[in-house]
């Protein structure tokens, strides 16, 4: 897909405290229009804390977030709704509603925030369970499908509205290895197809190196960003030894 420059997300100068804990400490960085960003690292870094932030669930202690130029959390809350409104979010569980069909499931966004009448969304609903290779499942109920398959109807939901910036927050968590690809192979269809940014947390290496196109590292000691780059130059190029444990897994203790 070709992409045009220019950054979607710039995040400036953001520090989080839990309490007297501070999080996340005086981070940069940018996120380009088409990119599909990776936010690695190991447990205890902030990368669920920075997504609640991207997405608008929790206020920075201090720094913006912007969004195609719109600062964030400088905005009124009329305005910070608009903007989420171009976000999809894929939830590490999928967060289904279980007495809701995938049709249901799918169609609530579209009801709440769209002008569609009910046809038109049964439609749209359709297609979009297709986009993620679940049509003619629209009648079946998330207890009734594997994980993998509501991680795809999560995914479905996320897209309803069609977003500028679809985020994800561990999407391979609780899959086995080939459902895990499938997503994967999955996300960069979707990312050609709707033409949307794409930001994904996750500390899983395949996942990273399969669909990463760029990347910051988070490290826990300095709860900042220790690297960033393209996943696989980070991994060839790195002389920084928590950069080299963390993307092969301490397999390798020089750099390459």
């Amino acid at each position: 897909m070709e992409k045009s420059m220019g950054p979607v997300i710039e995040v400036r100068n953001l520090d989080l405290e839990y309490e007297d804990y501070s999080v996340i400490r005086n981070l940069n960085f940018n996120v380009n229009k088409g990119d599909i960003f990776i936010v690695m690292g190991g447990s205890g870094c902030g990368k669920s804390t920075l997504l609640k932030v991207l997405i608008g669930l929790k206020k920075p202690d201090k720094g913006e977030v912007i969004f195609s130029g719109e600062n964030f959390w400088a905005s009124d809350e009329t305005k910070q709704q608009e903007i989420m409104r171009r976000f999809g979010v894929l939830y590490q569980g999928g967060a289904l509603w279980s007495s809701f069909s995938l049709a249901e499931n799918i169609a609530l966004p579209l009801q709440l925030y769209s002008r569609l009448n009910a046809w038109q969304i049964r439609d749209l609903v359709k297609l979009k369970l297709a986009l993620v290779g679940l049509a003619g499942y629209e009648d079946f109920y998330p207890a009734e499908i594997s994980g993998g398959m509501c991680k795809r109807a999560a995914l479905a939901r996320a897209i309803a509205l069609d977003p500028e910036v679809i985020f994800f927050d561990e999407p391979s968590a609780g899959l086995d290895p080939i459902s895990a690809r499938m997503l994967d192979d999955l996300i960069l269809e979707l990312r050609d197809i709707l033409g949307a940014t794409i930001v994904v947390v996750t500390h899983e290496l395949a996942s990273i190196f399969a669909i990463g196109d760029n990347a910051i590292l988070l490290d826990a000691e300095s709860k900042s960003v220790i690297a960033s780059g393209a996943p696989k130059t980070l991994l060839n190029q790195s002389k920084d030894s928590k950069v080299i444990q963390f993307l092969t897994r301490g397999e390798r203790q020089g750099a390459g």
